[in-house]
């Protein structure tokens, strides 16, 4: 593989990545270093690669897995820690006035669920897995995907339960 080939495969599949990686994470910055370490070792394990199924399902894999080392490290804990002892100083107070769109809502919601379910919601709705592909990818069985999808459904149905929707005020 030449520095084409990677570069066109980056091109490819970064911005799928890294959905991905931030589904996990929740942090732009730590998603972003994520792909980034995933294209380094797949670049370093260029001759260990064989193409036995669709690259964008092995880079996903990596990415999963990068993604939950990420949350089980030091680095990671000592950033939450931190966020959770300081004031939120950078977050800005709304009058009321200004509503938030409802993708945005709906996105803030999903990052709330536990790990388990939000990566199944993440894989199913936004990266359009099916569910055997989410089972491979995240190395659980099909009937597992199936359980944290209705659970996840559940559990964001109650979280946007009472909120007013902006488009239904219009009909």
């Amino acid at each position: 593989m030449d520095r084409e080939d990677l570069a066109e495969i980056m091109v490819r599949h970064t911005e799928y990545l890294l959905r991905i990686a931030y589904g996990y994470v929740k942090d732009l910055h730590a998603a972003e270093g994520i792909v980034q370490e995933v294209f380094i070792k797949f670049c370093g394990n260029k001759g260990k690669y064989e193409e036995r199924g669709e690259l964008k399902a092995y880079l996903a894999k990596m990415t999963v897995n990068k993604s939950k080392d990420y949350l089980r490290s030091w680095n990671y804990r000592k950033v939450q820690l931190k966020t959770s002892l300081l004031p939120h100083e950078g977050k800005r107070n709304t009058d009321g006035l200004v509503k938030k769109d409802e993708q945005e809502l709906i996105g803030e919601a999903i990052l709330r669920l536990p790990l388990k379910q939000r990566e199944v919601l993440v894989h199913f709705y936004f990266t359009e897995m099916t569910l055997a592909e989410i089972a491979d990818v995240i190395s659980i069985p099909v009937s597992t995907v199936k359980t944290r999808l209705t659970r996840g459904r559940e559990l964001l149905r109650n979280q946007l339960q009472g909120i007013e929707w902006e488009v239904l005020n219009h009909e």
